[in-house]
Order: C-alpha cells, then structure tokens, then sequence
C-alpha cells in the first residue's frame, strides 16, 4: 500500500432475510397479543424466521455475496472479516466470521466477531475505519447478521413479538478521496444498564445447565420500559453531538437510518432532531429489530429500491444491550 492518506468508504451494500414470515396474526395464536395492539406499541406488522438448520454463518453469506459484487471486487481482495452478532454459529468459538469466511472461499485473512448487540454494525464500521486509514488493511467486508428467533423464547410476550432474523453486509474499502470518506463516528457504551438487555446463559456467571435451561436463562431477556426511555434520550443526544461536532445540518442528510427496533422510539428521536419522513427510513414494520442487522438491512433496502444513490450522505444511529449506542456520518460510494 503506498503512503498516500487513505479514507475509509462504503463501496457497497448486500442483505438477506430468510423466506419463512411471521406476522402479528400469528402470534395471537401463540401469546396473549394482538395485532392492533403490536403495532400500535412498536410499528412491526411481521418478521422473518430462518429455517431450523439455516444459521447466522448462511445468512450472512448470502448477503456478504451480493455486497463483493456489488463492490465490483474479487473475494480475494478482502483480507478482514468482521462480523458482528449476539446469535453465534457457535458459543465464543469458533467465531462466526471464521465459519463465514470458509463458506465464501476467503482463505488466511483475519476474521473475528463483535459483540455489541443492535450497535455492531456501527461500532464494527468504527473498527473498519481505523484498520483502513492506519492502512493495515484495504478492504473491510463488515456483517451485521442474526438468527434472532434461537435465543427468544415464543411463550413471553413482552419479547417474542420483537425480533427476526436476517443479515446486511457492506464492503468498506481504502480510498484517497476524502469526499469518499467516513465522516465520522461515535460509539460509547454503560454496563451499569446491563440487565436492561441480557441473556443470563450460558456464560461463566450462569454456565449451561439443566438448572438454567429449566430457568429459560439462555433466552433474551429485557427491560422494556427502562430501554426505551433510556434509547430516546441517549441516542438524541448523541446525534445532536455529532452533527454539531461536524458542523452538519439536518438538512444535509439525505437519510436518517436508526436501527429499526420500534417505530415509537424511531419517530421521537426524528421529531426531537426535525428529521422528516422523507428522510428517515423505516423496515421496523417488515422485519422487526433484527438487531447487529437492522442498519445494512435498511440500507439496502433502499438501495435496491433505486432510492439510494451514490454520494448521498447517511445518518446511522443505534442503541442496543451492553448498553451500547453508536452513531455516524458517511456518504454511500456504491454504483
């Protein structure tokens, strides 16, 4: 790599969600729901559920396929792996970036996971950033992907109408035009919330057992009222802060992309901000909060609508267990 000042950059975008669909109908045969009642209290109309034996390693694959190509690059030229997931293939190893990178062909390149749960695209985009522009690595292919449905246990309400599966991934690349760039990002992070969103098991404070199988201890479990009070407050905040620190108005975004958990978090956080609707775009109601997923999952969304163009400036912004947020400004650089 030669001396020149190199800028990370979004080249592309990729994402996919498993065929089989749950939607609200369903789950009133399930737990004591309905339909209107879901979508009044978080804009999600269905979702979808990967197959048994399709996993987080299969879905991210499929995605990250689409965003090689869509990159105009061979799956040689990547040399770093990132996926971000709280549903591992497997429990700590290997991670699912290894499995990811043996199905797609990627040999002897660095390959890891991030655990920052709904926040692992962002903070993953983060760490993209530094490994291009210290110039350790060229191009950065970045998963955000969950198999959301094997850690959610189906006879608690207060959760299971929440999540699906599915998986986004970009490829963010070396590039020498600063106009091409990352923006900027924020990323932060307070355990002292971590029982707001949490799964107890296993783990070495809970490890597996039959005890803690009968506890339902290895599904999610969360704080609902807690977490979004807390969402709408922090994840203002810390948007308000970046735009100001990057002296960026409101109406330089072309789009505000927040991690799609529930419309009413999403709609205070815009209204606080004076973000439109045209601006701000919305999956919640179709796939539910597919978590590390949601944020390159609404991004190609709206790329494969024909919305998304080269050059428009993003808004990302992202809340989720640790408790972790994240936020960022970047142009999209895809064809």
């Amino acid at each position: 790599m030669s001396n020149t000042l190199k800028y990370a950059s979004m080249r592309s975008i990729g994402a996919y969600v498993p065929q089989k669909i749950l939607n609200n109908s369903d789950f009133e045969k399930m737990v004591d729901t309905s339909d209107d009642w879901i979508v009044k209290r978080t804009g999600i109309r269905e979702r979808h559920i990967a197959a048994e034996d399709e996993y987080t390693s299969d879905m991210a694959v499929h995605a990250s396929r689409d965003a090689i190509a869509r990159a105009g690059i061979e799956k040689e030229d990547i040399d770093l792996v990132i996926c971000a997931t709280v549903t591992p293939d497997y429990f700590n190893m290997p991670s699912t970036a290894c499995i990811i990178s043996d199905k797609l062909g990627i040999r002897s390149v660095q390959a890891f996971d991030i655990s920052s749960a709904c926040s692992g695209f962002v903070y993953g985009l983060s760490i993209a950033k530094a490994f291009i522009e210290s110039g350790m690595k060229r191009n950065v292919l970045l998963i955000g992907a969950e198999k959301f449905s094997s850690i959610v246990d189906y006879s608690d309400r207060s959760t299971c109408i929440l999540f699906g599966d599915g998986a986004g991934a970009a490829v963010i690349s070396a590039v020498e035009d600063p106009e091409e760039g990352i923006v900027d990002i924020h990323a932060s992070a307070d355990g002292s919330y971590a029982d707001f969103l949490i799964t107890p098991s296993p783990g070495c404070v809970n490890p597996a057992s039959t005890k803690a199988l009968e506890e339902g201890l290895q599904y999610v479990k969360m704080k609902g009222n807690e977490t979004f009070k807390l969402a709408v407050k922090t994840l203002t905040r810390d948007v308000k802060e970046i735009l100001r620190k990057n002296k960026i108005e409101i109406s330089d975004i072309d789009w505000f992309i927040p991690h799609q958990a529930n419309y009413r978090i999403i709609k205070a956080v815009g209204d606080s901000l004076g973000m439109t609707t045209e601006q701000t775009v919305l999956t919640v109601h179709k796939y539910g909060n597919t978590s590390a997923a949601s944020i390159p999952m609404a991004i190609n969304d709206i790329y494969e609508e024909g919305r998304l163009g080269y050059g428009d400036m993003m808004l990302l912004d992202t809340f989720g267990g640790g408790l972790t947020w994240a936020s960022a400004v970047l142009p999209f650089c895809g064809r």
